[in-house]
């Protein structure tokens, strides 16, 4: 698929069918994530794959949408602080930024390979890291369902480009 038919065919799923993720696409998605740039290339980053028959429970504590448990896969983006780049200048961590790429990276490579997903920031951190059993240092970032779509697309909405691109200054 050309990448900007690919991007402009993207969007946020919030229905999913129960059928199985062929484990080639899943696969897919994954090496996506491990391909993406990340701050150093030091990939401060987790994929966490979690079927949701086996824990639909669990995963409705981490986030309360119905539609969230729908899907086969839910995906987490976590970091690894200990992994992570941060600028000399002024101490920013990039953690953030990559997990924000290699969340970009799946979501792009899922819909090239005909399934859907949804950006999740709104979760419970709390309940994710009890979920996740994730040790201390570690974070849940962004998570995603991943499977087949059961509702068909809305309709975009997006600012202008005129209202979001800036020309050699502010």
């Amino acid at each position: 698929m050309d990448f900007f038919k690919l991007i402009q065919s993207r969007y946020s799923v919030r229905a999913y069918r129960s059928d199985p993720v062929e484990d080639d696409k899943l696969q897919k998605v994954l090496e996506a994530a491990r391909l993406a740039p990340t701050a150093a290339n030091r990939q401060p980053i987790r994929v966490m794959v979690i079927r949701t028959a086996e824990q639909k429970n669990d995963l409705r504590r981490i986030y309360s949408g119905s539609w969230f448990v729908d899907a086969p896969i839910v995906l987490c983006v976590c970091t690894v602080e200990a992994e992570g780049w941060v600028r000399n200048h002024d101490g920013k961590s990039y953690l953030d930024v990559d997990a924000a790429i290699v969340m970009d990276h799946i979501i792009l490579a899922a819909t090239a390979v005909g399934l859907g997903t949804c950006w999740i920031a709104a979760f419970d951190p709390t309940e994710a890291r009890e979920v996740l059993q994730l040790p201390e240092g570690v974070e849940p970032i962004i998570f995603t369902p991943l499977g087949y779509a059961d509702a068909r697309p809305g309709t975009k909405r997006r600012k202008p480009l005129e209202e979001i691109v800036r020309y050699g200054g502010w």
